[in-house]
């Protein structure tokens, strides 16, 4: 060791040549025993003859003594403590700025939040600690044990700061270390190590390598072992284990042709049991020992990084530092790049090393985010192709970056990131695309679907905190990045689109899951979109415009029909024919129902009296706007009226979904609001009549000979039923901001005062029934004791709300968001109450709707 230490103190000598010197000597020593290693013993070799010198080294002084008195000096105010699957986090529902902020339990314990309205976790691993960090909370931001002055807190003294000699020395040991462990974690010659570490003569020892995936059980891999090593339960149930919690394990040691061989037996057993064979690989000892000392060096830089800010800062620049003239991505890319092919226990000390240096030191935060952003498609790609958790891939560190609203901004005006993640989307999903560039789903992959969702996740966290001040620049790369989302839903707006089954029933129902899924996944981003829009008058306009634009390129299916005029009562319609019972119909029309959402949002803003600006009149086209929406509501009308029993569950399930708590506000709210927009700008009679024709209701009001078939009779009347319903919400249904003169409260308060009308309800199942925010709130506790009393459970049973008296003259007898069942409860209870009362059953079952 005194040898090493003095070389390595020697300024004289080469520091890289001389630790690589050292590690080729040591290294294949000290993990020469993979199949049955003795831990301490290793260690205790690592300490004496390679990190014990080291520190010695960089700190100048006994390691020990240095570290305690660097921890003493005091700690960083952010906490950063990374959680373990399954370890409890809170989120304050009060203070936190978003749902992903959240404390460990030591923090939240010490915090003001303990006495908030707060939501437990089970950390599914991999997140970490936000206390300390001013983003996250709107309020309490540090715990008592990490404010400053507090015991063992950050102190402003000279202690904290490491002396010029070390700093120098760090910057040594360092880039040797970082490039080593780097080389090695991305090292692909399985026989073969770099040049400068080797120095011995090769000998012919190898080993059999086994690593974990997700489309084996342990009962495959067992299986597996047992059939081609020849080895006991007891033994194939060990390195099992092992190799899940590690990621990979040495099954086999020997010579090549007996490591190659228990390979091809592995892999031929495991095809028998599955469609794949496991990933099995042959690596040289030397390789091997050199890999796992890689890792043993992250976990010895992770502990460093977590006594000293310059630790950190000089490892980040290292870490970001590009060859001069080189095009090579940066240390840190090189493993970002990588770090799907890297087996599980590699990829949890790479993710903890970012965590314990980047993203605890803000600024570096920030130009890693900007390397993860320049590489972001490659990434999702190689996890979308990968087969472990979202958990163990770096992608999953978006949210930690993409969350911080100032970081977001940055992302947003210099990455261009929108428009990135939108791009990412269309790339990874070409397969489903068909020959008219629409999403077609039918027979897809629920697995690579899921990985997909991660994206969406992405484009939600980026979004998640709308900007207090818009640049030029940040204008224009939003609305950039809005476009490139507009044509996502391009390819949404009318795909699996349906035709109505005649004769016989369809024989194989198909698959509706996943474009219901992905509309659900979008609902909250739609949502977002318009309300950033909202936030600039210019941009709102602008940003119609484009929809607007979209929306029309979208609108040419069936326009090459010539157009027919239908008459009735004097007055006439000119329009192109279509028949939802005998064309093809989609419940899919996402980018129709943003348009109306921003529509709402320029009526609210007052930004509406310059719309003829930016779409002009003649090009506004409110009949093609309303024709799409209105197909949509007569095909419910027909599903309702049973003209298409013969197409099977899957289109009853779309219709659920589409008036469903979970997917309305984006579905069928927005149809009943581009239906109000119609009407408020057609000609009322045309736009009666357009309602009478595409429901298919001419005959009926013309006059004509009545049919006797009974069904068609039934029909007839539920296809008037659900016609006069709809024109009751087009005129009567203007609880939305911006259609009317309401608050976001106002409408949560008479979707609960609906609710209540049907039947006292437990706080629970009133949860359940109001569609969330993008933060996953409802608003629920906000208002609930404006309209409704709590009555304390008895002795069995729970507590429920029961509506105020005062409240009752707000029911609506046709409410657009109860069920035909609901709609019915709702009436009786009511009629009944009023009859205990001995009031007029009639009087007030409806009241007149809320100002304009």
């Amino acid at each position: 060791m005194g040898v090493l230490f003095l070389q390595w103190c020697d300024e004289r000598f080469n520091f890289q040549a001389t630790f690589l010197q050292c590690l080729a000597k040591h290294v294949p020593n000290i993990y020469s025993a993979e199949m049955d290693p003795l831990l301490e013993k290793q260690e205790e070799m690592v300490q004496a003859a390679i990190l014990y010198p080291l520190e010695c080294y960089l700190f100048g002084e006994d390691p020990d003594i240095f570290l305690e008195k660097l921890q003493q000096s005091g700690t960083s105010q952010l906490c950063g403590k990374v959680f373990k699957g399954g370890e409890t986090t809170y989120s304050c529902r009060d203070c936190a700025v978003d749902p992903t902020c959240v404390l460990c339990m030591d923090c939240f314990q010490n915090s003001i939040h303990k006495n908030h309205r707060y939501k437990m976790h089970s950390s599914t691993g991999g997140g970490f600690c936000d206390c300390g960090d001013t983003e996250a909370w709107k309020a309490g931001p540090l715990c008592t044990k990490h404010e400053p002055g507090a015991s063992g807190s950050a102190k402003e003294n000279s202690e904290c700061q490491l002396n010029e000699e070390i700093m120098e020395h760090s910057r040594r040991v360092f880039p040797s270390v970082i490039k080593y462990m780097v080389d090695m974690l991305i090292w692909e010659e399985e026989k073969e190590l770099p040049p400068e570490l080797t120095i011995r003569e090769k000998v012919d020892s190898y080993y059999c390598v086994l690593f974990n995936d997700e489309h084996h059980s342990y009962d495959h891999v067992i299986y597996s072992l047992q059939r081609a090593l020849g080895c006991e339960l007891g033994e194939a149930q060990l390195h099992t284990t092992a190799i899940d919690k590690e990621g990979r394990r040495a099954v086999k040691a020997g010579h090549y042709a007996s490591c190659q061989e228990a390979k091809e037996e592995i892999k031929r057993h495991s095809e028998n049991v599955s469609q794949r064979p496991l990933h099995v690989e042959v690596l040289h000892a030397d390789v091997m020992a050199h890999q796992k000392f890689a890792l043993r060096l992250g976990s010895w830089l992770n502990k460093l990084m977590s006594y000293s800010s310059d630790f950190r800062q000089i490892f980040c620049q290292i870490c970001l530092k590009e060859e001069a003239g080189s095009e090579k991505p940066c240390f840190i890319s090189k493993l970002m790049l990588w770090d799907a092919k890297l087996h599980k226990g590699a990829r949890k000390v790479l993710h903890e090393l970012i965590f314990s240096s980047f993203f605890m030191e803000m600024e570096y935060k920030k130009l890693f985010a900007v390397e993860f952003v320049k590489y972001y498609k490659a990434l999702q790609k190689e996890y979308i192709s990968d087969d472990h958790d979202r958990v163990l891939s770096v992608t999953a560190l978006s949210v930690q970056m993409f969350t911080v609203p100032t970081l977001a901004r940055h992302l947003i005006e210099e990455q261009n990131v929108i428009t990135i993640i939108t791009e990412t989307l269309l790339e990874v999903l070409p397969e489903y695309l068909d020959k008219n560039d629409k999403f077609n789903f039918q027979g897809y992959s629920q697995d690579k679907l899921n990985r997909v969702y991660a994206v969406i996740y992405d484009l939600r966290y980026v979004l998640v905190s709308k900007p207090t001040l818009w640049t030029d620049r940040l204008r224009e790369r939003f609305l950039e990045g809005f476009v490139s989302f507009l044509r996502i839903l391009t390819c949404m707006q009318g795909m699996e689109e349906i035709k109505r089954q005649i004769g016989q029933h369809i024989e194989v129902d198909p698959d509706w899951e996943a474009a219901i899924a992905i509309q659900m996944q979008l609902k909250n981003i739609l949502l977002m979109f318009q309300e950033w829009c909202a936030c600039d008058e210019e941009l709102l306009l602008r940003a119609y415009r484009e929809c607007h634009k979209a929306v029309m390129r979208c609108s040419t299916n069936g326009r090459s029909r010539e157009k027919t005029v239908f008459h009735l009562c004097g007055h006439t319609l000119e329009s192109r024919p279509y028949r939802v019972s005998a064309d093809p119909v989609s419940i899919h029309l996402p980018l129709s129902r943003t348009l109306a959402g921003l529509h709402v949002r320029l009526s609210k803003t007052g930004t509406i009296s310059r719309l003829h600006e930016f779409v002009s009149p003649e090009e506004f086209k409110v009949e093609l706007l309303v024709e799409y929406p209105l197909r949509c509501l007569v095909l419910v009308a027909q599903v309702a009226a049973e003209m298409w029993r013969r197409n099977g569950l899957s289109l009853i399930s779309q219709v659920f979904y589409y008036q469903d708590v979970k997917c309305r506000e984006e579905m069928y709210d927005k149809d009943i609001i581009m239906l109000q927009i119609g009407a408020s700008l057609m000609d009322p009679n045309q736009f009666l009549l357009l309602i009478l024709q595409r429901y298919e209701l001419a005959d009926a009001f013309k006059k004509i000979k009545p049919t006797k078939d009974q069904d068609l009779i039934k029909q007839c009347n539920v296809l008037i039923e659900e016609m006069l319903q709809i024109l009751i919400y087009v005129v009567g249904e203007r609880y939305v901001p911006g259609v009317s003169n309401v608050t976001k409260e106002d409408v949560v308060m008479r979707e609960i005062i609906h609710l209540l009308c049907i039947e006292p309800m437990a706080h629970s199942a009133i949860t359940k029934s109001l569609p969330e925010n993008e933060n996953n709130e409802t608003g629920l506790e906000n208002v609930i004791d404006k309209v409704a009393t709590f009555k304390k459970p008895g002795v069995s049973g729970h507590g429920v709300y029961e509506l105020k008296d005062e409240c009752l003259k707000e029911f609506n007898m046709f409410f657009y968001h109860y069920t035909k069942t609901q709609h019915s409860k709702a009436e009786h209870t009511q009629k009944k109450r009023r009859k205990q009362e001995n009031r007029d059953e009639g009087k007030n079952l409806k009241r007149m709707t809320c100002e304009m």
